[in-house]
């Protein structure tokens, strides 16, 4: 069975055990997935998902071995660490956007908690499952508030290489608790990434959106809610993050939370990232950032990346114009 890895291994020192260990977890070659080719227009990417069956390829004993999508991380940002991307990029200055949250339009069936020692599981947060280069792995994701009602927020490196192929079977399975899938398991029809990240792989904008199909004839948004998104917001804000870590001493069954004010990245300034304190380990990527101290606030990042293997500080990316029109394109696709 694999160990997994925490969320990034240290970029001032990564030790030949870690190489090593990175290599054991399977490289995500960047193959061609099933589907279209990726589109771009305008600074966003885009993959339309054509496969099939991809919920049902979710067993239990799947998800239960899924790499945490750290592994990912970790290689584009030794990438993008090592490039000069993003040395001399302007900081955004676009005015502040705000989009409310969606309320279910249904009374979702109340969930057994009594596992959860962090967290009660929030209907609109969930794990992600997916595939690339032939491995399987889980991260973290959010249903946000969005036009056609079934889109979901996550890492870019939870749904594209960084750049290389985007991911098959991505599957959504909000309120995840020991393996239950208390509404249902959702599959993608479409991803975005801003092309900076699927072109480049720069950790500036590691976030990417997901469009679901509907489920049971019912859209997302009907049936878990929806959080309400900002972006250009003001830096330094104190925030809320939620995710689903597996690495050790977490198991990955059940949701976990940091809070804290957001600091500058003071080793990769070139990322414009922020942190808050934080020991949540791999898997939790991707995982929700909120304004203020509860999972009803505004989102305005996910969990991208932190330094070390007992990391205490995790980074997210500033949600600006460029990953807005991200957020823009997936929630008004059809």
């Amino acid at each position: 069975m694999r160990t997994p890895k925490t969320l990034a291994t240290s970029l001032l020192s990564l030790s030949a055990a870690a190489l090593l260990a990175l290599s054991a977890a399977g490289a995500a070659n960047a193959a061609p997935g099933s589907g279209k080719a990726p589109a771009e227009s305008s600074g966003v990417t885009s993959h339309t998902v054509v496969e099939t069956g991809g919920a049902e390829y979710w067993t239990a004993e799947r998800m239960r071995n899924a790499i945490p999508g750290d592994v990912l991380a970790e290689r584009a940002l030794q990438r993008s660490a090592n490039s000069k991307a993003g040395l001399n990029r302007p900081a955004e200055a676009g005015a502040p956007a705000t989009v409310e949250a969606q309320a279910p339009q249904q009374q979702a069936k109340a969930v057994d908690t009594k596992a959860n020692a962090s967290e009660t599981p929030v209907k609109h947060i969930g794990k992600v499952f997916f595939t690339l280069g032939g491995a399987n792995y889980v991260c973290s994701a959010n249903s946000v508030s969005s036009t056609n009602k079934s889109t979901v927020s996550t890492a870019g490196h939870c749904l594209n290489e960084g750049p290389g192929a985007f991911a098959t079977k991505f599957t959504f399975v909000p309120a995840y608790l020991n393996g239950s899938a208390p509404y249902g398991m959702w599959t993608a029809k479409a991803l975005y990434a801003p092309t900076q990240w699927s072109s480049g792989g720069d950790m500036a904008y590691d976030t990417g959106f997901a469009v679901m199909n509907t489920l049971n004839g019912q859209r997302l948004a009907d049936v878990v809610g929806a959080s309400g998104v900002q972006f250009n917001a003001a830096r330094g804000l104190t925030y809320k993050a939620f995710g689903y870590p597996a690495a050790r001493p977490f198991d990955g069954e059940s949701l976990k939370s940091c809070s804290g004010t957001a600091t500058n990245d003071p080793y990769n300034p070139q990322f414009n990232s922020q942190g808050i304190p934080c020991n949540m380990t791999g898997g939790s990527s991707g995982g929700p950032w909120f304004i203020g101290t509860s999972s009803t606030g505004y989102q305005n990042s996910v969990n991208s990346y932190g330094y070390g293997s007992k990391s205490t500080t995790m980074y997210g990316p500033y949600w600006g114009s460029v990953i807005q029109q991200a957020y823009s394109s997936a929630s008004s696709a059809a």
